[in-house]
């Protein structure tokens, strides 16, 4: 179906302040969705309150308010700019919410707004938990044993005929906020509380604690004619326990066999046909990594924190096509804006390895618990992308700017033996730096697992690491034969890590490299793989043979 010819102007809102648990993603989603919707001659109407945003610039949109976001400021501007629609899923939770408070006051009703995209309906499908469950058990996809409360005396119920720790995930929120694993009375009645009060329709979901079941995403897009793709999968570093977005998470995920890979896409894609989801969508999954068993975890029906990512990932313009969608376009009629050959619904490929790690903001609130649980605590991310888990994992590293180089961190080595399993039992900031010092001191895969639940295969890369790191250390640069540096070097150590290790100068390690030809290439992420030749292409560097 072309554009809609009844839509010829736009209301978007956006996600307001940078707060805990969110950070510019949003800003890079709206700004991109802008562009989309006016590219079709769609006049775009902005509201932010948040001035240092891309999307704030008078060039992003044909006007733009930088106004409060609240229900009376918003009726305000669609009185005056009268919209044809509202497009309620580029603004992160803060959007969403605003969307579905306009809808059922009777706003968007009174000024003939047609909410764009993903219907109201679907909304609530996805977000209040209890539809969210009542879905689920429809089409037959399984949900852990849970409850929905909307007071404390329900949720005690519950909690008596079930054992610790559980969860406690609100509704309508952004990050978890209110909730989190409760393994006592009193963590339970806070989180109970907190998570009502943080609700937007004061409703919680409590649930069974899936201890050490691997956390998959998949990132879902789908269209008005039931044409639906998945964009990519993830998968978490860290088991159930860790929200998302306070988790390394690596793409496409890499200890999933076939028949689970397929498994959980087809799960993903009955999700979001059955809840109705026009655009981009975020499924969340938990697989138990001794069976074939996965419970559904929950749903954003919107462009989410994962969406950008997978949107760099991929090369995939999650936000541009989720906006066309929004217009009356299916995917079979939008084209692929970095090959500018294929079309929307053809679902990119990956021949390259993608990590991504949160960036915490401790170094500023050096007082704060730094445990990370399912409330999120980061407040932005880096992505790196290489041909191997090893080298992206480092490139991601150094790209925190943390004044880390690779896998050691500032005052691991004063740790005790009991610190380090401590430190390894509950999840922190620093969990990857200990996991590394708790292999210098010769701990065995196996113990490191069985403390942290953390999946073997990612273990096993972290152990590479650090062995290749314990055999270089000392050693002299004219000792090392040219193989030993070229597999260090794709292994993703840098030339300053490298002169540390051997007690040299960071040049001299560069002068010996080059006098080796041991440069990096460029590869290409062009959304098929190379199957097509790409106009738009971006590049990532490594160190094999050939440059693309």
């Amino acid at each position: 179906m072309p554009k809609r010819t009844d839509i010829h102007k736009v209301m978007v809102i956006g996600s307001g302040p940078i707060v805990i648990g969110q950070a510019a993603e949003f800003d890079y989603a709206g700004t991109q969705a802008c562009a989309s919707l006016r590219e079709e001659g769609v006049s775009v109407v902005l509201v932010n309150s948040n001035p240092a945003t891309i999307m704030t610039d008078a060039e992003t949109a044909d006007a733009v308010y930088i106004e409060p976001l609240t229900i009376g400021f918003l009726e305000q501007v669609i009185a005056k700019e009268r919209p044809d629609g509202l497009l309620p899923s580029l603004g992160g939770q803060t959007g969403l919410n605003l969307a579905y408070q306009l809808a059922e006051a009777g706003i968007l009703d009174k000024y003939n707004v047609e909410l764009l995209g993903t219907p109201l309906d679907a909304i609530k499908r996805a977000e209040d938990r209890d539809l969210f469950k009542e879905t689920m058990q429809r089409i037959g996809q399984p949900v852990p044993e849970s409850a929905i409360c909307i007071s404390a005396e329900e949720a005690r119920t519950f909690r008596d005929a079930n054992a610790y720790p559980l969860i406690i995930r609100p509704a309508y929120t952004l990050g978890g906020t209110g909730g989190g694993i409760a393994h006592n009375d009193a963590q339970f009645e806070q989180f109970v509380q907190s998570g009502l009060d943080r609700s937007l329709i004061h409703q919680i979901l409590l649930e069974r604690y899936l201890i050490g079941w691997k956390e998959v995403e998949y990132e879902v897009m789908r269209d008005a004619n039931d044409t639906a793709i998945t964009i990519c999968n993830m998968e978490n570093f860290d088991p159930m326990g860790v929200h998302t977005g306070d988790s390394i998470v690596v793409a496409p995920s890499q200890t999933l066999s076939d028949k689970e890979y397929q498994m959980l896409r087809t799960a993903s894609l009955e999700i979001i046909r059955s809840i109705g989801i026009e655009g981009g969508c975020n499924v969340q999954l938990a697989l138990d990594p001794n069976s074939s068993q996965y419970y559904v975890i929950e749903v954003n029906p919107r462009v989410s924190r994962s969406s950008a990512l997978a949107s760099k990932a991929t090369g995939y313009p999650i936000a541009r096509v989720s906006a066309k969608i929004a217009i009356g376009f299916h995917l079979d009629e939008i084209p692929n804006a970095v090959t500018q050959k294929t079309l929307a619904c053809f679902e990119p490929a990956l021949d390259y390895c993608v990590v991504k790690i949160p960036r915490w903001p401790f170094d500023k609130f050096s007082t704060s618990d730094r445990r990370i649980t399912t409330q999120m605590k980061a407040t932005g991310e880096v992505m790196s992308i290489d041909r191997s888990f090893e080298g992206a994992l480092m490139k991601a590293l150094r790209s925190l700017e943390i004044g880390v180089f690779g896998l050691r961190a500032k005052g691991m080595g004063l740790l005790t033996e009991m610190e380090i399993e401590e430190k390894l039992r509950v999840p922190t900031d620093e969990r990857i730096f200990v996991v590394a010092e708790a292999f210098r001191r010769g701990m065995l895969v196996d113990e490191v697992h069985q403390i942290t639940h953390i999946d073997e295969w990612f273990l096993y890369k972290v152990l590479r690491l650090v062995e290749t790191e314990q055999s270089l250390k000392g050693k002299q640069l004219s000792d090392i034969s040219r193989d030993t540096l070229l597999n260090a070097k794709k292994l993703g150590f840098n030339d300053h890590q490298l002169a540390e290790l051997f007690g040299t100068k960071e040049m001299e390690v560069r002068k010996h490299r080059k006098a080796w030809n041991i440069e990096p290439v460029y590869k290409m992420v062009d959304t098929c793989a190379g199957e097509f030749e790409a106009e738009t292409p971006y590049y990532y560097s490594c160190y094999e043979t050939e440059t693309e």
